[in-house]
C-alpha cells in the first residue's frame, strides 16, 4: 500500500466518516424504539415482536458476508466498494418509511410475518452501505495510529448520529395528533438523513476505492481460514458479547422510563447525556490508546460503562430520572471506547492477515464481523421481547412488580454479564502497536 494513504487529509476524513451518523442513527431507531414502536403503536404483542426482529437480524446476519465476498470480487468503475453504497442509500431511505408506518393489520400473525419481512428487507439495504464502507478503513491507511484517528472521526460522527435519534424522535412525534402519522414522518426523515450522508461519503472518497478485485478461490474456505486466525477471533467475540449487551439496554430504556420513571419524555435527555459524554471522551481516548494501547484502552472504558449500569440497577429507581441522567453521563466516559476502538482494531487484523496470506479481502473480514455481532443483535433483540412478555408485560397500562423487575433486570445485571465476559476475552488479544510495526518490518524486508 503506497504513502498515500499515510497522512489523510481533513476532507477524505470528514467525508468518510459522516456515513456513521446515518449508520448510527440507524443502529439507534432499531435499537431504542423500533420494538417500543412495534409493541406500543402497532400492537404487536411483546413476544412476536422480538422473534419477528430476531428474523430480521438473522436475515441481516446471513446477507452481511455475502455483501462482503461480493464486494470484495467487484470490479466496477466506480471501484469495489462505492456502488453498493450508492445504491443501497436509495433503498434505505425508502424502506425506514415503511419500516415506520403502521400497517393497520388486526392479527398478530399477519403483524408478526409484516414486521419480519420488511425488517429483513430494510437490513438488506443496511448491509448494502454499511459492510463495503466498513471494508474502505484498511484501504484509505495502513498506519496503526492514522486509523485510530480515522475511526475517532467516523465515531464522532457516530455519535452525532445517535445524538439526533435520541433528541428529536420523541418530540417530533408528540408534534402529531396520531402517533401512527407521527412514527411515519420520523422513518421518512431519519431515513433521508441515512441515504445523504452515504451519498456524501460515495462522492468524499471517489479514487480511494482503488484495490484489485479479489478472486476467492472458495468462498468457503475463505471465511473458514479467517476464522482460524486467533487475533480476529479474540477481537470479535468481545464485540459480539460487548454489542450484545448494548442492544439489550437499548431495546429496554425506554420502557424504563416510561413504566418506571412514568418520564417518557426525559428519555431524550438521558441519552443526550450519554452521547455527549461520549462525544466529549472520544477525542480522549484516542489519545491515551497512543499511550496504553487500544486493547487497555476498550477494556478500561467498557469496565467503566459496565459499573454505571450496575450502579442504574441497584439505584435508579430509588434515587430518580436525575440521577439516571447523571450516571449515563459517567456511563458515557467509558461507552466511547465503544464506537472508536473496535473499528480501529479489525483494520489491524485484516493487516496480520495480508501479510501472513498475501491476500487482502477486506470484505471478508468486515462481512464476518458483522454477520457474527448480528446474531448477538438477533438473539438481544429476541431476548427482550421474551423477557417482557415472560414478566407480564402489557403495553399501555401500569406495569406489575414482576414486568417491572423484568425491564430492571434488562437495564443491569443482564447486559453487564455480556460487557464482563468481552473485557476478559479481549485481555488475550495479541496485536499491539509493537507486534504490528514488527510485522510490517519483516514484510518490507522480505
Amino acid at each position: 500500500m503506497g504513502d498515500n494513504r499515510k497522512g489523510l487529509g481533513l476532507k477524505i476524513k470528514l467525508g468518510f466518516g459522516v456515513c456513521d451518523l446515518g449508520g448510527n442513527l440507524f443502529f439507534t431507531m432499531m435499537g431504542f424504539y423500533l420494538l417500543y414502536f412495534l409493541t406500543d403503536t402497532v400492537g404487536l404483542s411483546a413476544g412476536l415482536a422480538g422473534t419477528a426482529l430476531m428474523v430480521g437480524k438473522v436475515w441481516d446476519a446471513v446477507t452481511d458476508p455475502a455483501v462482503g465476498y461480493l464486494s470484495d470480487r467487484t470490479k466496477s468503475p466506480m471501484g469495489r466498494r462505492r456502488p453498493y453504497i450508492l445504491f443501497g442509500s436509495v433503498f434505505l431511505f425508502i424502506f425506514m418509511i415503511v419500516m415506520f408506518t403502521n400497517p393497520g393489520i388486526k392479527e398478530q400473525i399477519g403483524l408478526f410475518i409484516w414486521a419480519a419481512l420488511v425488517y429483513c428487507l430494510l437490513n438488506t439495504a443496511y448491509t448494502l452501505v454499511n459492510i463495503p464502507y466498513g471494508a474502505l478503513t484498511p484501504e484509505l491507511t495502513a498506519d496503526f495510529n492514522e486509523r485510530t484517528v480515522l475511526n475517532g472521526f467516523r465515531m464522532s460522527f457516530a455519535v452525532v448520529g445517535t445524538l439526533i435519534g435520541a433528541g428529536i424522535v420523541i418530540p417530533l412525534i408528540g408534534m402529531f395528533k396520531n402517533r401512527s402519522s407521527g412514527w411515519t414522518v420520523v422513518g421518512g426523515i431519519m431515513g433521508a438523513v441515512m441515504a445523504v450522508t452515504a451519498l456524501i461519503t460515495f462522492f468524499a472518497v471517489k479514487g480511494r476505492d482503488a484495490g484489485k478485485p479479489v478472486i476467492h478461490k472458495n468462498i468457503i474456505k475463505s471465511y473458514t481460514e479467517v476464522l482460524k486466525l486467533k487475533p480476529f477471533i479474540l477481537a470479535l467475540l468481545p464485540w459480539t458479547l460487548h454489542i450484545t449487551g448494548i442492544t439489550i439496554i437499548q431495546g429496554a430504556l425506554l420502557y424504563y422510563f416510561k413504566y418506571i420513571y412514568r418520564a417518557e419524555n426525559f428519555f431524550q435527555f438521558a441519552l443526550l447525556s450519554l452521547l455527549v459524554s461520549s462525544l466529549i471522551f472520544i477525542p480522549v481516548w484516542v489519545a491515551i490508546s497512543k499511550r496504553i494501547g487500544k486493547k487497555l484502552s476498550y477494556n478500561i472504558g467498557m469496565l467503566i460503562f459496565t459499573l454505571s449500569v450496575i450502579l442504574f440497577f441497584i439505584f435508579g429507581q430509588k434515587f430518580g430520572v436525575y440521577f439516571a441522567i447523571g450516571l449515563l453521563f459517567f456511563g458515557g466516559i467509558g461507552f466511547a471506547t465503544q464506537y472508536v476502538m473496535p473499528y480501529a482494531i479489525i483494520p489491524d487484523v485484516v493487516e496480520y492477515d495480508a501479510v501472513k496470506s498475501g491476500v487482502r479481502r477486506e470484505g471478508i473480514f468486515y462481512g464476518l464481523w458483522t454477520f457474527v455481532s448480528k446474531f448477538g443483535q438477533a438473539f438481544a433483540i429476541a431476548l427482550n421481547g421474551w423477557v417482557l412478555s415472560i414478566f407480564g408485560y402489557i403495553p399501555n397500562v401500569d406495569q406489575s412488580k414482576l414486568s417491572i423487575l423484568g425491564i430492571k433486570l434488562l437495564c443491569g445485571p443482564v447486559p453487564a454479564l455480556f460487557f464482563i465476559s468481552g473485557v476478559i476475552i479481549l485481555s488475550f488479544y495479541p496485536i499491539t502497536k509493537t507486534y504490528y510495526d514488527n510485522m510490517l518490518s519483516r514484510e518490507s524486508a522480505a
